[in-house]
């Protein structure tokens, strides 16, 4: 696998960029001249780079199927973590799992960058990044880890509800529908009002977007300097449709409880609106804001490391649920 032409900023997407641009290098790197090639080849591709994985594997406290390493970023290099060390970066190689494997770093990318950009939805901070031999990886940084390496409390959704493979199954993160995210979110968080707008539209944009793996782990709460919690920036956000056949919702019940599910998905969300309390006119700005700046939209996801079969998948995908929420 050779190295990528790079023509665009492997963080923001921007045009006419060889390596990360000024921008992602502050927001990402805190200013340091980090090279977007790491420096050793990717996980099981040598005996030796594997043995250092295998090692870190075992360090890693963030649960999930696709497979992450911890990183530290030490004056200007980035390397995986020694036994003791806190990590300050999440990195996920190409996993070993799904249709598309090679193009799950660039589809969780490009999906956080428009997020961000395009919506100026809070994310975790990331940018892609290669191995030696070419093969592509994503990076983030830790939001719950402070400048001087201690740690913000952060809670998912699925330990602030009790749910344990022991009370709720093997599917523990699975079950229920998205009207319990609003009643722990209120349950949790002094300043509801904003919060609970901003998790009706993180919702929304996973439909749009395709995401079908928005379970109660992929949401949660983080502690502000406050002291008390808000809803932690945006992360695991993907099509995942170009990699697994999933349904609309990750949760089992869908958007709503069954015996409020009715109608089209649209009157569906500004019911889960009603019900998380949000009032009408603010589901009606977060409808406007998400269905709009297709423009912007087509633009990053021509910019990003798809290969072109998967962006026109990624595009057709955004398309079929733009029409099914705007009719």
């Amino acid at each position: 696998m050779a190295l990528p032409k790079i023509k665009y900023c492997p963080g923001t997407l921007a045009a006419n960029y060889t390596s990360y641009s000024n921008t992602i290098l502050k927001r990402l790197f805190q200013g340091r001249k980090v090279s977007p090639i790491l420096p050793y080849d990717s996980p099981t591709n040598n005996e030796q780079t594997d043995m250092l994985f295998t090692a870190n594997r075992k360090r890693m406290s963030i649960s999930g199927v696709q497979e992450k390493f911890s990183v530290l970023l030490e004056k200007n290099k980035l390397r995986l973590i020694d036994e003791g060390e806190q990590g300050q970066y999440i990195l996920k190689p190409i996993p070993n799992v799904g249709k598309n494997a090679s193009q799950m770093p660039a589809n969780e990318h490009v999906t956080m960058q428009i997020a961000r950009q395009v919506f100026q939805m809070e994310t975790a901070e990331n940018a892609l990044i290669f191995f030696k031999n070419g093969a592509a990886a994503y990076i983030t940084k830790r939001f719950d880890v402070k400048d001087d390496g201690n740690k913000w409390a952060q809670e998912d959704f699925a330990s602030l509800a009790g749910r344990t493979p022991q009370t709720h199954g093997e599917d523990f993160k699975y079950s229920g529908n998205y009207v319990e995210l609003f009643q722990i979110l209120k349950k949790y968080t002094p300043a509801y009002t904003i919060e609970s707008i901003k998790l009706f539209k993180l919702i929304l944009f996973n439909y749009l977007f395709s995401n079908g793996d928005a379970h109660f782990k992929n949401f949660s709460l983080i502690e502000t300097p406050m002291g008390d919690f808000r809803l932690s920036p945006a992360y695991d956000l993907l099509n995942s449709r170009l990699h697994i056949e999933d349904k609309e919702f990750a949760l089992d019940d869908g958007l709503l409880p069954p015996n409020i599910a009715q109608g089209k998905i649209t009157e569906q969300f500004f019911i889960l609106g009603e019900k998380a309390g949000i009032l009408k006119q603010q589901v009606n700005k977060v409808f406007s804001d998400v269905l709009s700046k297709q423009n912007e939209v087509h633009t990053l996801i021509e910019a990003s490391f798809l290969n072109e079969k998967a962006k026109r998948n990624y595009t057709q995908a955004y398309q079929t649920r733009l029409k099914k929420l705007t009719r």
